[in-house]
């Protein structure tokens, strides 16, 4: 099966899993977005925004089961032959045997046999989906990557479910126990298992699609990897364009570009981004390249035969990352090509490469 990678990051970094999921559900994303930290890793698959299924490596099918057997009080053919049956025949016996889909075929095998009925294995799913969640909702760092086609493609759909509403509900549940000063599950535990840590931090608890935190509300900035030059700390000295019509993408970069050092103009109608343009006289401009009414790569050209903007630097922010795309950046004379999802150093560092 080939893979066609979006976006692929594979050295351990600080991760914001609510931007990234916010990125692919404004995108309308499909395919699989896969985050590694350690010996363990994260699977989210989507098809056009929507979360399809999610699955967590660490005691794969040990998590699962423990789902079934909740299930069985319900279902009786689910009884513990059934379940010793479905894992003698998928459960990896080794490293070297492991499938990044097994979970998904076991749950296929379920349904054929008629086990569960493919409503049951949406609910089932979604239960599954909220664990895996509010485990990735709590990661501070690790690598990840996107692939645009995945192992579930063959495999038949039992769910289409919408991310802002499973992460509110990981959310809450989150919040929960924050105010009951009762420990998170530590990923590799299931939810049923006593936690002996607390983290030292919990993740800031907002909706998807609401304005991000400010970073410092996630994690404390990288004092290596993001340092700003000195003079920047005490005032605004870069005004900065966004134009995309998301607004969760929008908000995402506001906050990912801190305001002690950026003023940041953001505008949602590409129409009307001319005359903002102007009004706000930025140092650089972040420009989506997929917007309605307006192709970014138009209005790039556009800026350029302005001569208040023949040597602005303006990035072209895009999910796309074929040869083709970015020979029409070129020919557009735009500055930069920063690819969705991208993380708060990636950002900065393109934008201080122009502006710093």
């Amino acid at each position: 099966m080939s893979t066609t990678p979006i976006g692929s990051y594979k050295f351990s970094q600080k991760l914001h899993p609510l931007s990234l999921l916010a990125q692919l559900t404004s995108r309308r994303a499909t395919g699989c977005l896969r985050i590694f930290t350690g010996s363990v890793s994260w699977s989210i698959y989507l098809e056009d925004g929507k979360l399809t299924y999610a699955s967590y490596s660490d005691k794969l099918f040990e998590r699962l089961d423990n789902h079934l057997q909740q299930l069985s009080q319900q279902i009786p053919a689910l009884n513990s032959a059934t379940r010793v049956q479905m894992r003698l025949m998928f459960e990896p016996k080794g490293e070297n045997q492991r499938t990044s889909d097994a979970d998904y075929q076991a749950i296929c095998w379920l349904v054929n046999q008629d086990r569960i009925t493919s409503s049951q294995a949406g609910t089932l799913i979604e239960n599954l989906a909220k664990e895996v969640l509010e485990l990735f909702l709590t990661l501070k760092e690790g690598s990840y990557e996107f692939i645009a086609e995945n192992s579930l493609n063959q495999l038949p759909k039992f769910s289409s479910l919408d991310l802002r509403l499973l992460v509110e509900h990981c959310q809450k549940r989150l919040r929960s126990q924050q105010n009951s000063q009762s420990p998170l599950p530590s990923p590799g535990q299931t939810s049923g298992e006593k936690a002996t840590n607390l983290p030292q931090s919990q993740p800031q608890l907002m909706q998807l699609g609401q304005p991000l935190p400010k970073q410092s509300n996630f994690d404390n900035q990288d004092s290596n990897n993001n340092k700003m030059p000195a003079q920047t700390a005490s005032k605004k000295l870069y005004t900065v364009a966004c134009i995309d019509d998301s607004q969760t993408v929008l908000n995402s970069i506001k906050n990912f570009l801190e305001e002690n050092t950026f003023s940041v103009v953001m505008i949602n109608d590409p129409v009307k981004a001319l005359m903002q343009i102007l009004r706000s006289k930025p140092d650089l401009i972040l420009l989506d390249v997929e917007m309605p009414n307006l192709d970014g790569y138009e209005l790039c050209s556009l800026l350029r035969r302005h001569s208040a903007f023949k040597n602005t630097p303006i990035i072209m922010v895009t999910g796309r990352t074929g040869f083709i795309d970015r020979a029409k950046a070129k020919m557009v004379r735009a500055s930069g090509y920063l690819t969705k999802p991208f993380t708060q150093p990636e950002l900065l560092k393109m934008v201080f490469k122009h502006i710093g």
